[in-house]
C-alpha cells in the first residue's frame, strides 16, 4: 500500500505514454501515482464543447483579437480557435524562449495531447529499425521490427486502430478494425495512380485510432470529426477513454493533477532515482514522493526539462547528462509541401458524414532501388472533398445567399501534404533559460 507519499512507481505525465505506463504497472499489481502538472479533465463530463455546433460559439468557433494577443505561438496555426481554447497551455503562465523559431503547442491537463492528437497510427518497417546502422546516423537501434511486432499488436488491439490490410513491406499491416471507406473521388484517384505507377505507389485510408466497432466501454466512431474537443463516445484512443479507466479499475492508481514535477530525486551512493519533488500548481506548496521506479512521460521536451532541472553534483548538466547529448538532437517532422487539384466527372455525387481521417500515401522515395540525393523519405496525408457554396458576388445577404451557400461546388478537390522525416543533429537543442521564469518561478526552456 502507498504510505507516507511512498509508492511502488511514479509516472510523470498523463498523456499517451503516461496513461499506458499507469495501466501496465497497476495491472501488474504495483501501487502507482500518476502526476499531471495541469488540471483534471474527466471523461465525458468535462468535454464541454464536444456537442456544440458552430452557431453555439460566440464567434462561430473562430479566433478573436484578444485570443491572438494572448497566444503568440498558438496563433501561428489552426490550433488557435475557441472550440478548444481551454485545452491549450496558458502561454503567459508557461512561456518558453525561442532562440530560433520553434512552434511548441502544449496541452497541460490530464490526458495531455492524447485528447488533441491527430490519431494517425503506423508501424515502422524493418528498414526503419536498421536505417541508422546502415547510414551511420546517430546510434543503432538495440531492437528490430520482429522484437517490436508483438508489442505493436498488443497496443493496437487495446487502443483500436481502423485500417486496411495492404501487404506492404514499407508499411506493415497491424491488428485493424474494419477500415473507414474512401470517398468516390479518392477511389477514382487511387485507381488512376496505382495503375499509372503499376502499384509502386499506393493510396490507402489513413490508419487512425478511431474505433469502427464497439471496444471495452467505448462506442464506435459517429463520424462527427470533433475528436480534439473530447469524444463523449470514447471513439478515439485517449488516456480518458482507455488507459485511465483500466488503471483505475485495478484500485492501484492515485491520480494527482496540478502537480508540477520540478526534479527527480537521486541517491548518488546507490546510483538510483528515489522519487520526485513537485510544486502544487494551486497552492505553491512543495511535496516529495518516493518510489523504486520513476517513469518520465512528460512529452519529449518537458521530460528533458525535468532531467535538466534535476542537476546534481554528479551530473551538472542534468540527470543522465554524462553523454553530453541531453537536450540535443531535437527532432520534429517537417511538412507543408504537397499538391492539390480538381477531380472532374463526379458532379452527381456528394460526401456523407464527417470522417475522422483521410487518405495516406506510404513512403515511396529511396525504396526498391530508387535513389534520391537525401536520406529516408516521407508519406502523404490528405483527401478529397466537394464542399458547398457558389461564389456569386451579388448574393450578399438573405435568402439568395443561403441558397447559394447550399449548392455543392462543381468539382471535387483533392489535396495531399507531405510529412517528412528529420534526422538527429547535435546543434538542434533545448536548454534551461534561467533568466526567464514561469508563473511558479521555474526556469523555462530555451529552444
Amino acid at each position: 500500500m502507498a504510505d507516507n507519499n511512498t509508492y511502488d512507481a511514479i509516472v510523470i505525465g498523463s498523456g499517451i505514454s503516461g496513461g499506458w505506463a499507469a495501466k501496465e504497472l497497476t495491472e501488474k499489481g504495483l501501487k502507482v501515482i500518476m502526476l499531471e502538472r495541469g488540471r483534471n479533465i474527466e471523461h465525458i463530463k468535462d468535454y464541454v464543447n464536444a456537442s456544440k455546433d458552430s452557431w453555439e460559439f460566440p464567434h462561430r468557433g473562430g479566433r478573436t483579437q484578444e485570443m491572438i494577443k494572448d497566444h503568440p505561438v498558438l496563433k501561428r496555426d489552426y490550433p488557435l480557435n475557441e472550440t478548444v481554447l481551454d485545452m491549450w497551455v496558458n502561454e503567459k503562465e508557461s512561456p518558453y524562449t525561442e532562440i530560433k523559431r520553434f512552434d511548441w503547442y502544449r496541452g497541460y491537463h490530464v490526458g495531455g495531447r492524447s485528447l488533441l492528437w491527430g490519431r494517425h497510427s503506423y508501424r515502422w518497417n524493418k528498414g526503419d529499425f536498421e536505417a541508422n546502422a546502415k547510414e551511420g546516423i546517430a546510434v543503432d537501434w538495440p531492437i528490430r521490427y520482429d522484437d517490436m511486432a508483438p508489442w505493436y499488436s498488443y497496443v493496437e488491439k487495446f487502443a483500436g486502430i481502423q485500417g486496411s490490410k495492404e501487404g506492404l513491406d514499407v508499411l506493415p499491416d497491424g491488428e485493424f478494425m474494419p477500415a473507414i471507406e474512401l470517398n468516390c473521388a479518392e477511389k477514382e484517384v487511387k485507381k488512376r495512380v496505382e495503375a499509372y505507377y503499376k502499384n509502386a505507389r499506393k493510396i490507402i485510408i489513413g490508419r487512425t485510432a478511431n474505433i469502427t466497432e464497439p471496444l471495452q466501454a467505448r462506442t464506435n466512431c459517429q463520424y462527427r470529426n470533433r475528436c480534439w474537443r473530447g469524444c463523449p463516445f470514447g471513439a478515439y484512443f485517449s488516456t480518458q477513454s482507455s488507459t485511465l479507466p483500466a488503471a483505475m479499475q485495478t484500485g492501484n492508481l492515485t491520480l494527482r493533477p496540478f502537480s508540477i514535477v520540478t526534479k527527480i530525486l537521486y541517491d548518488k551512493d546507490k546510483k538510483k532515482a528515489t522519487g520526485v519533488e513537485i510544486i502544487d500548481a494551486e497552492t505553491n506548496q512543495t511535496y516529495q514522493f518516493k518510489s523504486k521506479i520513476v517513469f518520465v512521460c512528460a512529452s519529449a521536451l518537458n521530460s528533458t526539462w525535468v532531467l535538466m532541472n534535476s542537476a546534481t553534483d554528479v551530473w551538472e548538466g542534468g540527470l543522465g547528462s554524462s553523454s553530453g547529448e541531453l537536450g540535443h538532437n531535437v527532432m520534429d517532422h517537417h511538412f507543408r509541401t504537397g499538391a492539390g487539384g480538381t477531380v472532374e466527372g463526379l458532379s452527381d455525387k456528394y460526401e456523407f458524414g464527417r470522417r475522422p481521417t483521410g487518405i495516406y500515401i506510404p513512403r515511396f522515395r529511396n525504396m526498391n532501388g530508387e535513389k534520391r540525393d537525401y536520406l529516408r523519405g516521407f508519406g502523404y496525408q490528405g483527401g478529397a472533398g466537394r464542399g458547398r457554396g457558389v461564389e456569386v458576388a451579388e448574393f450578399t445577404i438573405g435568402a439568395q445567399l443561403k441558397d447559394a451557400m447550399s449548392i455543392p461546388k462543381e468539382d471535387w478537390h483533392f489535396g495531399i501534404t507531405a510529412f517528412g522525416e528529420m534526422l538527429p543533429d547535435h546543434s538542434n537543442k533545448i536548454m534551461l533559460d534561467k533568466n526567464v521564469k514561469d508563473k511558479w518561478g521555474l526556469p523555462v526552456l530555451g529552444i
